[in-house]
């Protein structure tokens, strides 16, 4: 299959490895180089607050891919050196180190940096985890009888706090959200975690927010509410979101809000994409941009960008999906989960903590949710599948 010279793909994680791949997969031949801001090969994030974190893995199993079979790849890699400037009319991409690199397409693959809280800068014992370097400092740092404070109950945070407490340490997980995962899955599966979390041992102290961080020196002592109390800690972890790494495209002339603003192909501007969660594209079933920050994503919105590149002309309609882990409840949520949705368990029970709930938003069917449900969770997916309009 024909295509483009020269393919640059700036970010070296799952989105811009799953580009490469996409693209080899269907017959390109032309050259590819990669360019990463981490010195590490390409390697998955999902695993980092769980298997990485607990020390079940070490970091070599985090990988995504052998060095045999990036090999296989005949690409160029660029690690360690981030991109700072982008010339989109010459797609020359401008890195750290001085390296102008230009190609016939860019696909801009570089994913989010985390949120950070006032003050937390050069403090001892603060950590966020985003890279497996992140992980890695953060489990150098959970020894036996710490007081750990998870700021934040989303996803991510849930997820750490669930690895620390399984590790044994003293855990308080807050934020302003009255659950854990309140606005990722509602009122009826948040209460449910927030009962799993209780009942593990979590100290919950959600509802109120943080304002900032105590400390003795250059040490983190504690985290402050908005109500003036003091959570003591010895370590913390700020999980309070992220934001599209998009700085250093500034100047550039590309849209920016909230990511890479693109068309129904991913195109942000010609021989210019944006894949993963820096990406947030025209749906056009949904009729609204979109940018969706979940593992599979990136892989399916990958392949698709890699078959436009060489000439197809389909729309990116995704339906989501993520999935999590959190002690022994493994939840998989499909579609659009609308807090103000109407949900209905359709299978099991939510006491027995195995169970699919059915989420609707004015009469449609947007989206289904499995707890320890899998198989069940996913047939029901084909519900919201030929919905005209999800939301």
């Amino acid at each position: 299959m024909t295509g483009p010279a020269r393919v640059l793909v700036v970010g070296a994680s799952a989105a811009g490895l799953s580009t490469v791949e996409a693209l080899r997969r269907k017959g390109y031949a032309g050259e590819v180089v990669v360019l990463g801001a981490e010195p590490h090969a390409p390697y998955d994030r999902p695993p980092l607050s769980k298997q990485v974190l607990s020390g079940a893995w070490e970091p070599d199993r985090a990988a995504l891919r052998t060095l045999e079979a990036l090999s296989a790849l005949d690409a160029d890699l660029v690690l360690g050196d981030s991109a700072v400037a982008l010339d989109p009319v010459t797609r020359t991409v401008r890195t750290a180190s001085g390296r102008e690199l230009r190609a016939d397409a860019v696909v801009i693959a570089t994913g989010l940096r985390p949120r950070t809280l006032p003050g937390q800068e050069g403090l001892a014992g603060v950590h966020v985890l985003r890279t497996l370097d992140d992980a890695l400092a953060l489990r150098r740092n959970l020894s036996d009888g710490a007081r750990l404070v998870v700021v934040g109950e989303g996803v991510l945070g849930a997820e750490i706090t669930a690895t620390a407490r399984m590790l044994g340490l003293d855990v308080t997980m807050t934020g302003p959200q009255p659950a854990p995962m309140a606005l990722q899955v509602g009122p009826l599966v948040s209460a449910a975690l927030a009962a799993l979390h209780h009942e593990r041992g979590v100290r919950l102290r959600l509802g109120d927010g943080v304002v900032g961080l105590t400390a003795e020196g250059t040490r983190v002592t504690g985290v402050r509410l908005g109500t003036g109390e003091v959570l003591p800690a010895d370590v913390v972890v700020v999980a309070i979101g992220a934001f599209p790494a998009t700085e250093w495209l500034a100047g550039s002339g590309l849209c920016l809000e909230n990511g890479v603003v693109c068309d129904t192909r991913c195109r942000a501007a010609d021989g210019i994409y944006a894949v993963g969660d820096v990406s947030r594209w025209h749906h056009e079933r949904l009729g609204r941009l979109v940018r969706l920050e979940n593992r599979t994503n990136a892989t399916a919105q990958a392949t698709a960008v890699a078959g436009v590149i060489l000439g197809a002309d389909e729309p990116y309609v995704p339906v989501p999906y993520f999935w999590t882990d959190q002690f022994d409840a493994k939840l998989q949520v499909h579609g659009f989960l609308p807090v103000d949705a109407d949900v209905d368990v359709v299978e099991g029970e939510v006491a027995a903590r195995r169970f699919v709930a059915r989420y609707r938003s004015g009469g449609v069917v947007t989206g289904v949710l499995g707890w320890n449900m899998p198989k069940q969770a996913r047939l029901r997916r084909a519900e919201i599948d030929d919905v005209p309009a999800l939301l």
